[in-house]
């Protein structure tokens, strides 16, 4: 595969577990060999916070804000997690004021994929996954044209599920920017085979989605709350092969590697006539 493939972890409806699928995600393929680079691009903060503990610009004098701005590389805000091969660009509290700064801005959509383009330590991962805001918003939009593939993590409930398709319209709306950006699957999360209301929005997914949901679903886990608390992903924090948590992040991340291999190749097929 090409490498680094950038994803952004998208769903313009909060709550839908996007900042536990980049973490917990991001670890697994970390476990399984994998070099991965997650990027916090919401200024709630709560990827930095799962992590690596609370973050201030006054932790350091360079910042994602400031790098987005001026449209610089990213290589000096790259920090290690407690996870081997999995590290973070956190983000600050002045993140939050990055869509008006980038309003004016020439070619404001792309300024991100720009900063990637100066950052010579992207080559060293293989993945990259961007944590957003649940919005619709001109970072969302710089995170998506940055990426090769989204993914949407949905919560098993009515409501995320409608919100599905005005996530649609806005990638659709965004054709002409990102000719190239696929969707790699949505994932159903706070999965609870015992409420029916989960059982009916998965059929009706994967009755209207087709292919593009994945067979491993994130479950109902008390766990996951818990862990980044003491910054821990649920690898570490359930400690046990054969916790829930383990079981199904460990499982996503098998069929995230499957499916895009499945597309690279598409990709290369394509690409060779």
């Amino acid at each position: 595969m090409r490498s680094p493939i950038i994803i952004s972890v998208v769903n313009h409806k909060g709550g839908c577990l996007k900042t536990t699928v980049t973490a917990n995600l991001g670890a697994a393929l970390a476990r399984a060999g994998k070099r991965v680079l997650v990027i916090d691009l919401d200024a709630q903060q709560n990827l930095t916070a799962s992590l690596i503990g609370p973050y201030t610009s006054e932790n350091a004098q360079f910042t994602l804000y400031d790098a987005l701005i001026d449209e610089l590389g990213l290589d000096n805000l790259i920090l290690p997690t407690s996870t081997a091969g999995l590290d973070i660009i956190p983000v600050t509290e002045e993140f939050a004021g990055a869509d008006l700064s980038l309003v004016s801005a020439v070619g404001r959509e792309g300024i991100l994929k720009s900063c990637f383009r100066k950052t010579k330590a992207l080559a060293d991962y293989d993945f990259i996954l961007l944590d957003n805001p649940p919005s619709i918003s001109l970072v969302v939009m710089n995170s998506l044209v940055a990426s090769d593939y989204f993914i949407v993590p949905c919560s098993a409930e009515y409501l995320p599920m409608v919100g599905l398709t005005l996530l649609a319209n806005s990638v659709e709306q965004m054709r002409k920017l990102v000719p190239n950006l696929q969707s790699l699957g949505v994932i159903l999360t706070m999965f609870s085979r015992n409420e029916r209301i989960c059982r009916q929005v998965e059929n009706t997914l994967r009755r209207e989605l087709a292919g593009n949901i994945f067979d491993a679903k994130i479950r109902v886990n008390t766990k996951a709350k818990s862990a980044p608390s003491v910054q821990k992903t649920i690898f570490d924090y359930e400690n046990s092969s054969k916790g829930r948590g383990t079981e199904d992040f460990t499982e996503l991340a098998a069929e995230f590697v499957e499916r895009l291999e499945e597309r690279e190749n598409q990709f290369l097929m394509a690409a060779n006539g």
